[in-house]
Protein backbone atom coordinates (compact mmCIF):
# COMPACT_ATOMS: atom_id res chain seq x y z
CA UNK A 1 0.00 0.00 0.00
CA UNK A 2 1.25 3.23 -0.68
CA UNK A 3 2.06 5.89 2.26
CA UNK A 4 1.03 9.03 0.29
CA UNK A 5 -2.33 9.06 -1.76
CA UNK A 6 -2.41 10.55 -5.23
CA UNK A 7 -2.41 14.51 -5.47
CA UNK A 8 -5.21 14.81 -8.02
CA UNK A 9 -6.19 18.41 -6.93
CA UNK A 10 -4.35 21.26 -5.33
CA UNK A 11 -4.91 21.08 -1.74
CA UNK A 12 -5.87 25.26 -1.33
CA UNK A 13 -9.03 24.61 -3.65
CA UNK A 14 -12.19 25.24 -2.12
CA UNK A 15 -13.45 21.73 -3.35
CA UNK A 16 -11.09 20.21 -1.39
CA UNK A 17 -11.37 21.91 1.79
CA UNK A 18 -14.92 21.84 2.01
CA UNK A 19 -14.68 18.11 1.24
CA UNK A 20 -11.85 17.35 3.98
CA UNK A 21 -14.37 19.82 6.45
CA UNK A 22 -17.01 18.23 5.83
CA UNK A 23 -15.28 14.21 6.18
CA UNK A 24 -13.54 15.10 9.48
CA UNK A 25 -16.12 16.50 11.13
CA UNK A 26 -18.21 13.30 9.98
CA UNK A 27 -15.83 11.51 11.11
CA UNK A 28 -15.39 12.70 14.87
CA UNK A 29 -19.26 13.08 14.97
CA UNK A 30 -19.77 9.60 14.63
CA UNK A 31 -16.70 8.88 16.73
CA UNK A 32 -18.92 10.45 19.61
CA UNK A 33 -21.84 7.80 18.95
CA UNK A 34 -19.14 5.07 20.49
CA UNK A 35 -18.72 7.29 23.58
CA UNK A 36 -21.01 9.69 24.71
CA UNK A 37 -24.63 8.08 24.59
CA UNK A 38 -24.29 6.22 27.62
CA UNK A 39 -24.26 9.58 29.67
CA UNK A 40 -27.81 9.96 28.61
CA UNK A 41 -28.76 7.09 31.29
CA UNK A 42 -29.51 7.95 34.80
CA UNK A 43 -28.21 4.71 36.60
CA UNK A 44 -30.16 3.69 39.33
CA UNK A 45 -28.18 1.15 41.95
CA UNK A 46 -26.79 0.78 44.86
CA UNK A 47 -23.22 3.17 45.00
CA UNK A 48 -19.89 2.11 44.00
CA UNK A 49 -16.33 3.11 46.20
CA UNK A 50 -18.75 5.79 47.84
CA UNK A 51 -19.49 7.10 44.79
CA UNK A 52 -22.94 7.12 42.60
CA UNK A 53 -23.10 4.35 39.74
CA UNK A 54 -23.44 7.25 36.81
CA UNK A 55 -19.83 8.80 38.15
CA UNK A 56 -18.39 5.64 38.70
CA UNK A 57 -18.79 4.81 34.94
CA UNK A 58 -18.12 8.10 34.14
CA UNK A 59 -14.93 8.05 35.78
CA UNK A 60 -14.05 4.57 34.33
CA UNK A 61 -15.02 5.71 31.07
CA UNK A 62 -12.73 8.81 31.57
CA UNK A 63 -9.69 7.06 32.86
CA UNK A 64 -9.31 4.52 29.74
CA UNK A 65 -9.57 8.14 27.21
CA UNK A 66 -6.63 9.05 29.65
CA UNK A 67 -4.50 6.33 28.87
CA UNK A 68 -5.94 6.48 25.47
CA UNK A 69 -3.94 10.02 25.06
CA UNK A 70 -0.99 9.10 26.84
CA UNK A 71 -0.78 6.28 24.03
CA UNK A 72 -1.45 8.34 21.52
CA UNK A 73 1.35 10.43 22.26
CA UNK A 74 3.79 7.86 20.45
CA UNK A 75 1.10 5.69 18.81
CA UNK A 76 -0.45 8.77 16.94
CA UNK A 77 2.79 10.90 16.32
CA UNK A 78 4.54 7.85 14.72
CA UNK A 79 2.08 6.62 12.65
CA UNK A 80 2.79 6.58 9.13
CA UNK A 81 -0.07 7.58 6.43
CA UNK A 82 -0.48 4.08 5.42
CA UNK A 83 -1.60 2.95 8.87
CA UNK A 84 -4.55 5.73 9.83
CA UNK A 85 -7.55 4.30 8.43
CA UNK A 86 -6.97 0.86 9.72
CA UNK A 87 -6.08 2.09 13.17
CA UNK A 88 -9.02 4.40 13.03
CA UNK A 89 -11.69 1.72 12.15
CA UNK A 90 -9.54 -1.18 14.67
CA UNK A 91 -9.98 1.28 17.38
CA UNK A 92 -14.24 1.90 16.36
CA UNK A 93 -14.54 -2.00 16.36
CA UNK A 94 -13.15 -2.26 19.52
CA UNK A 95 -14.94 0.43 21.43
CA UNK A 96 -18.15 -0.98 20.07
CA UNK A 97 -16.99 -4.63 21.51
CA UNK A 98 -17.15 -3.20 24.66
CA UNK A 99 -19.66 -1.29 24.55
CA UNK A 100 -21.62 -4.84 24.06
CA UNK A 101 -19.87 -6.23 27.16
CA UNK A 102 -21.48 -3.14 28.87
CA UNK A 103 -24.32 -5.00 27.71
CA UNK A 104 -24.10 -7.89 28.69
CA UNK A 105 -22.07 -8.52 31.93
CA UNK A 106 -22.86 -8.11 35.59
CA UNK A 107 -22.69 -4.85 36.81
CA UNK A 108 -19.45 -4.94 38.63
CA UNK A 109 -17.83 -6.28 34.95
CA UNK A 110 -19.39 -3.06 33.58
CA UNK A 111 -17.17 -0.85 35.02
CA UNK A 112 -14.24 -3.10 33.29
CA UNK A 113 -16.25 -2.69 29.68
CA UNK A 114 -16.33 1.16 29.99
CA UNK A 115 -12.79 1.47 30.49
CA UNK A 116 -12.58 -1.21 27.33
CA UNK A 117 -14.53 1.52 25.58
CA UNK A 118 -12.70 4.70 26.26
CA UNK A 119 -9.33 3.07 25.93
CA UNK A 120 -8.95 2.93 21.98
CA UNK A 121 -11.50 5.85 20.95
CA UNK A 122 -8.78 8.74 22.42
CA UNK A 123 -6.30 8.38 19.84
CA UNK A 124 -9.30 9.18 17.51
CA UNK A 125 -8.72 12.74 17.13
CA UNK A 126 -4.88 13.09 16.48
CA UNK A 127 -5.38 10.44 13.96
CA UNK A 128 -8.07 13.01 11.78
CA UNK A 129 -5.96 15.80 12.90
CA UNK A 130 -2.97 14.33 11.16
CA UNK A 131 -4.89 14.58 7.84
CA UNK A 132 -5.66 18.35 8.25
CA UNK A 133 -2.79 19.91 9.65
CA UNK A 134 0.17 21.92 8.06
CA UNK A 135 -2.07 23.60 5.58
CA UNK A 136 -2.84 26.95 4.62
CA UNK A 137 -6.53 26.07 5.37
CA UNK A 138 -5.64 24.29 8.72
CA UNK A 139 -7.52 26.84 10.29
CA UNK A 140 -10.57 26.61 8.25
CA UNK A 141 -9.89 22.60 8.64
CA UNK A 142 -9.64 22.20 12.41
CA UNK A 143 -11.94 24.27 13.10
CA UNK A 144 -14.61 22.62 11.10
CA UNK A 145 -13.61 19.80 12.81
CA UNK A 146 -13.35 21.07 15.89
CA UNK A 147 -17.15 21.91 15.87
CA UNK A 148 -18.17 18.53 15.43
CA UNK A 149 -17.17 17.49 19.04
CA UNK A 150 -19.18 20.55 20.32
CA UNK A 151 -22.05 19.87 18.13
CA UNK A 152 -21.86 15.70 18.17
CA UNK A 153 -21.89 15.39 22.37
CA UNK A 154 -25.06 16.84 22.78
CA UNK A 155 -26.44 15.22 19.56
CA UNK A 156 -25.43 11.77 20.37
CA UNK A 157 -26.85 12.47 24.34
CA UNK A 158 -30.25 13.16 22.04
CA UNK A 159 -29.80 9.97 20.20
CA UNK A 160 -29.38 7.87 23.43
CA UNK A 161 -32.36 9.47 25.38
CA UNK A 162 -34.57 8.66 22.02
CA UNK A 163 -33.58 5.08 22.53
CA UNK A 164 -34.21 5.20 25.63
CA UNK A 165 -37.45 6.60 24.83
CA UNK A 166 -38.09 3.28 22.42
CA UNK A 167 -37.96 1.17 25.08
CA UNK A 168 -33.84 0.15 24.64
CA UNK A 169 -32.74 -0.73 28.14
CA UNK A 170 -30.14 1.71 29.76
CA UNK A 171 -27.36 -0.73 29.45
CA UNK A 172 -28.11 -1.56 25.89
CA UNK A 173 -28.53 2.05 24.41
CA UNK A 174 -24.87 2.72 24.13
CA UNK A 175 -24.42 -0.63 21.79
CA UNK A 176 -27.00 0.53 19.89
CA UNK A 177 -26.24 4.11 19.28
CA UNK A 178 -22.93 3.11 18.06
CA UNK A 179 -24.39 0.67 15.56
CA UNK A 180 -26.37 2.96 14.31
CA UNK A 181 -23.09 5.18 13.28
CA UNK A 182 -20.65 1.95 12.63
CA UNK A 183 -21.47 2.56 8.51
CA UNK A 184 -21.32 6.07 8.18
CA UNK A 185 -18.00 5.94 10.31
CA UNK A 186 -16.40 3.61 7.97
CA UNK A 187 -17.91 5.29 4.74
CA UNK A 188 -16.16 8.86 6.13
CA UNK A 189 -12.96 7.73 7.59
CA UNK A 190 -12.28 6.36 4.34
CA UNK A 191 -12.97 9.53 2.16
CA UNK A 192 -11.07 11.25 5.15
CA UNK A 193 -8.17 8.80 3.80
CA UNK A 194 -7.55 9.73 0.53
CA UNK A 195 -7.88 13.19 1.38
CA UNK A 196 -4.05 14.40 -0.63
CA UNK A 197 -1.31 15.46 1.36
CA UNK A 198 0.05 19.10 1.71
CA UNK A 199 1.48 20.34 -1.56
CA UNK A 200 4.81 22.29 -1.76
CA UNK A 201 3.15 25.91 -1.61
CA UNK A 202 1.56 24.00 1.99
CA UNK A 203 4.86 23.12 3.32
CA UNK A 204 6.90 26.33 2.20
CA UNK A 205 3.77 28.11 4.69
CA UNK A 206 3.66 25.90 7.16
CA UNK A 207 6.67 23.77 7.62
CA UNK A 208 6.78 20.03 6.98
CA UNK A 209 4.71 17.58 9.44
CA UNK A 210 6.50 14.54 9.70
CA UNK A 211 6.17 11.69 11.94
CA UNK A 212 8.15 12.82 15.49
CA UNK A 213 10.33 9.87 16.82
CA UNK A 214 10.92 9.74 20.81
CA UNK A 215 14.06 11.79 20.72
CA UNK A 216 12.50 14.76 18.75
CA UNK A 217 9.25 14.82 20.72
CA UNK A 218 11.60 15.62 23.64
CA UNK A 219 13.63 17.88 22.12
CA UNK A 220 10.32 19.99 21.60
CA UNK A 221 9.20 19.70 25.19
CA UNK A 222 12.96 20.74 26.93
CA UNK A 223 13.02 23.31 24.12
CA UNK A 224 9.78 24.84 25.23
CA UNK A 225 8.95 23.44 28.57
CA UNK A 226 7.96 26.80 30.19
CA UNK A 227 5.22 27.68 27.53
CA UNK A 228 4.17 24.15 27.41
CA UNK A 229 3.80 23.75 31.09
CA UNK A 230 1.67 26.54 31.73
CA UNK A 231 -0.82 25.49 29.05
CA UNK A 232 -1.08 22.18 30.30
CA UNK A 233 -2.19 23.41 33.07
CA UNK A 234 -5.12 25.92 31.47
CA UNK A 235 -6.05 22.88 29.61
CA UNK A 236 -6.04 20.63 32.19
CA UNK A 237 -8.54 23.20 33.49
CA UNK A 238 -10.53 23.29 30.93
CA UNK A 239 -10.72 19.56 30.11
CA UNK A 240 -12.10 19.50 33.42
CA UNK A 241 -14.90 21.83 33.59
CA UNK A 242 -15.77 21.35 29.88
CA UNK A 243 -16.17 16.97 30.60
CA UNK A 244 -18.07 17.82 34.03
CA UNK A 245 -20.39 20.37 32.13
CA UNK A 246 -20.63 17.58 29.17
CA UNK A 247 -21.08 14.29 31.56
CA UNK A 248 -23.41 16.18 34.19
CA UNK A 249 -25.45 18.62 31.82
CA UNK A 250 -28.95 16.79 32.39
CA UNK A 251 -28.50 17.31 36.22
CA UNK A 252 -27.27 20.92 35.67
CA UNK A 253 -30.26 21.76 33.41
CA UNK A 254 -32.36 19.92 35.54
CA UNK A 255 -31.44 22.01 38.49
CA UNK A 256 -31.36 25.04 36.01
CA UNK A 257 -35.10 24.48 35.53
CA UNK A 258 -34.98 22.20 32.22
CA UNK A 259 -36.36 18.83 32.48
CA UNK A 260 -37.37 16.64 29.85
CA UNK A 261 -37.59 19.08 27.15
CA UNK A 262 -36.74 17.44 23.67
CA UNK A 263 -33.32 18.05 21.70
CA UNK A 264 -32.12 20.29 24.67
CA UNK A 265 -28.27 19.83 24.02
CA UNK A 266 -28.79 20.50 20.20
CA UNK A 267 -30.76 23.20 20.50
CA UNK A 268 -27.67 24.53 23.14
CA UNK A 269 -24.77 23.42 21.79
CA UNK A 270 -25.67 24.35 17.87
CA UNK A 271 -25.50 27.80 18.45
CA UNK A 272 -22.24 27.20 20.14
CA UNK A 273 -20.86 25.60 17.18
CA UNK A 274 -21.74 27.83 15.09
CA UNK A 275 -19.90 30.81 16.71
CA UNK A 276 -16.82 29.30 18.14
CA UNK A 277 -16.32 27.96 13.80
CA UNK A 278 -16.80 31.24 12.51
CA UNK A 279 -14.65 33.03 15.31
CA UNK A 280 -11.65 31.00 15.02
CA UNK A 281 -12.12 30.26 11.16
CA UNK A 282 -11.41 33.92 11.04
CA UNK A 283 -8.24 33.93 12.33
CA UNK A 284 -6.57 32.08 8.67
CA UNK A 285 -6.65 35.75 7.53
CA UNK A 286 -4.28 36.72 9.54
CA UNK A 287 -0.91 35.34 7.71
CA UNK A 288 2.04 36.49 9.34
CA UNK A 289 2.70 33.30 11.99
CA UNK A 290 3.62 35.43 15.17
CA UNK A 291 0.79 37.81 14.64
CA UNK A 292 -1.88 35.00 13.93
CA UNK A 293 -0.45 33.47 17.32
CA UNK A 294 -1.32 36.27 19.29
CA UNK A 295 -4.61 36.70 17.38
CA UNK A 296 -5.39 33.32 18.87
CA UNK A 297 -3.99 33.78 22.47
CA UNK A 298 -6.36 37.09 22.50
CA UNK A 299 -9.53 35.14 21.54
CA UNK A 300 -8.88 32.33 24.14
CA UNK A 301 -8.10 34.81 26.86
CA UNK A 302 -11.28 36.69 26.00
CA UNK A 303 -13.07 33.07 26.21
CA UNK A 304 -12.28 32.91 29.97
CA UNK A 305 -13.05 36.11 30.84
CA UNK A 306 -16.51 35.17 29.31
CA UNK A 307 -16.67 32.58 31.85
CA UNK A 308 -16.61 34.58 35.05
CA UNK A 309 -18.88 37.63 33.32
CA UNK A 310 -22.03 35.18 32.23
CA UNK A 311 -21.34 33.53 35.83
CA UNK A 312 -21.54 36.93 37.44
CA UNK A 313 -24.77 38.24 35.63
CA UNK A 314 -26.69 34.10 36.01
CA UNK A 315 -26.10 34.76 40.03
CA UNK A 316 -27.68 38.19 39.94
CA UNK A 317 -30.59 36.77 37.88
CA UNK A 318 -29.30 39.09 34.73
CA UNK A 319 -29.45 35.77 32.33
CA UNK A 320 -31.34 32.45 31.90
CA UNK A 321 -29.78 29.54 32.76
CA UNK A 322 -29.91 28.10 28.78
CA UNK A 323 -28.30 31.50 27.95
CA UNK A 324 -25.69 30.80 30.84
CA UNK A 325 -24.77 27.56 29.43
CA UNK A 326 -24.43 28.71 25.73
CA UNK A 327 -22.26 31.83 26.91
CA UNK A 328 -20.27 29.66 29.23
CA UNK A 329 -20.04 27.00 26.38
CA UNK A 330 -18.98 29.36 23.68
CA UNK A 331 -16.42 30.76 26.36
CA UNK A 332 -14.80 27.49 27.23
CA UNK A 333 -14.67 25.98 23.38
CA UNK A 334 -13.19 29.45 22.19
CA UNK A 335 -10.64 28.75 24.72
CA UNK A 336 -10.60 24.89 24.45
CA UNK A 337 -10.98 24.16 21.22
CA UNK A 338 -7.24 25.54 20.00
CA UNK A 339 -5.55 22.94 21.97
CA UNK A 340 -7.25 20.28 20.51
CA UNK A 341 -6.59 21.79 17.20
CA UNK A 342 -4.58 24.92 15.87
CA UNK A 343 -3.09 26.70 18.57
CA UNK A 344 0.02 23.99 18.25
CA UNK A 345 -0.01 23.64 14.71
CA UNK A 346 0.34 28.15 14.82
CA UNK A 347 3.11 27.11 17.80
CA UNK A 348 4.70 24.76 15.35
CA UNK A 349 4.73 27.51 12.18
CA UNK A 350 5.98 30.65 14.54
CA UNK A 351 8.92 28.47 15.91
CA UNK A 352 9.45 27.15 12.65
CA UNK A 353 10.17 23.47 14.31
CA UNK A 354 9.98 20.38 12.29
CA UNK A 355 7.29 18.02 13.13
CA UNK A 356 3.96 17.08 13.95
CA UNK A 357 1.78 19.31 15.87
CA UNK A 358 -0.31 16.50 16.81
CA UNK A 359 2.56 15.05 19.46
CA UNK A 360 1.06 18.33 21.35
CA UNK A 361 -1.77 17.80 20.69
CA UNK A 362 -2.23 14.42 22.20
CA UNK A 363 0.73 15.19 25.36
CA UNK A 364 -2.54 18.34 26.11
CA UNK A 365 -4.59 16.10 26.00
CA UNK A 366 -3.61 13.45 28.05
CA UNK A 367 -2.82 15.82 31.13
CA UNK A 368 -6.15 17.40 30.40
CA UNK A 369 -8.71 14.05 30.69
CA UNK A 370 -6.07 13.49 34.01
CA UNK A 371 -7.77 16.62 35.54
CA UNK A 372 -11.44 15.88 34.28
CA UNK A 373 -11.02 12.20 36.63
CA UNK A 374 -9.66 14.45 39.53
CA UNK A 375 -12.61 16.89 39.11
CA UNK A 376 -15.09 14.04 39.01
CA UNK A 377 -13.73 12.60 41.95
CA UNK A 378 -13.22 15.78 43.97
CA UNK A 379 -17.07 16.21 43.66
CA UNK A 380 -18.28 12.79 45.54
CA UNK A 381 -15.35 12.46 47.64
CA UNK A 382 -15.06 16.22 48.67
CA UNK A 383 -18.40 18.14 47.91
CA UNK A 384 -20.65 15.82 47.82
CA UNK A 385 -23.40 18.16 49.49
CA UNK A 386 -23.34 20.46 46.86
CA UNK A 387 -25.61 20.23 43.91
CA UNK A 388 -24.36 19.89 40.55
CA UNK A 389 -25.12 23.57 39.63
CA UNK A 390 -23.22 25.44 42.69
CA UNK A 391 -20.47 23.53 42.26
CA UNK A 392 -20.36 24.04 38.73
CA UNK A 393 -20.94 28.17 39.47
CA UNK A 394 -17.62 27.81 41.87
CA UNK A 395 -15.34 25.89 39.12
CA UNK A 396 -16.51 28.28 36.78
CA UNK A 397 -15.17 31.75 38.83
CA UNK A 398 -11.95 28.91 39.61
CA UNK A 399 -10.97 28.79 35.90
CA UNK A 400 -11.77 32.07 34.60
CA UNK A 401 -8.98 33.33 37.22
CA UNK A 402 -6.75 30.42 37.02
CA UNK A 403 -6.95 30.18 33.03
CA UNK A 404 -6.75 34.32 32.51
CA UNK A 405 -3.16 33.83 33.99
CA UNK A 406 -1.79 30.76 32.53
CA UNK A 407 -2.79 32.00 29.20
CA UNK A 408 -1.19 35.21 29.98
CA UNK A 409 2.11 33.89 31.02
CA UNK A 410 1.57 31.31 27.73
CA UNK A 411 1.24 33.99 25.53
CA UNK A 412 4.22 35.96 26.45
CA UNK A 413 6.31 33.10 26.51
CA UNK A 414 5.73 31.51 23.04
CA UNK A 415 5.22 35.22 21.82
CA UNK A 416 8.49 35.95 22.76
CA UNK A 417 10.29 32.66 21.52
CA UNK A 418 8.71 33.59 18.25
CA UNK A 419 10.14 36.63 16.99
CA UNK A 420 13.80 35.65 19.03
CA UNK A 421 13.37 32.19 17.65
Amino acid sequence: MSDTPPQTRPTSSWTLTASAVALAFGTYFCMYAFRKPFAAASYSGAPLFGLTLKTVFVVSQIVGYTCSKYLAVKVVSEASRARRWPLLMGIVLAAELALLGFAVLPEPLKLVAIFLNGLPLGMVWGLVVRYLEGRRTSELLLAGLSASFIVASGAVKDVGRWLLGLGVGVYWMPFVAGLLFLLPFALLSRGLDRLPEPDAADIRERVERTPMTAARRREFFIRYMPGLVLLLFVYLCLTAFRDFRDNFGVEIFAELGYSNQPALFTVTEVPVAVLVLLTLASLGAVRDPVKGLGALFAVMLAGILLLGGATFFLQRAQLSGASWMVLIGFGAYLAYVPFSSFLFDRITTATRFTGTAVFAINLADATGYTGSVALQLYKDVFAGGMTHLGFFISVTYALAVLGTVGLAGSAWYFLRAARTG
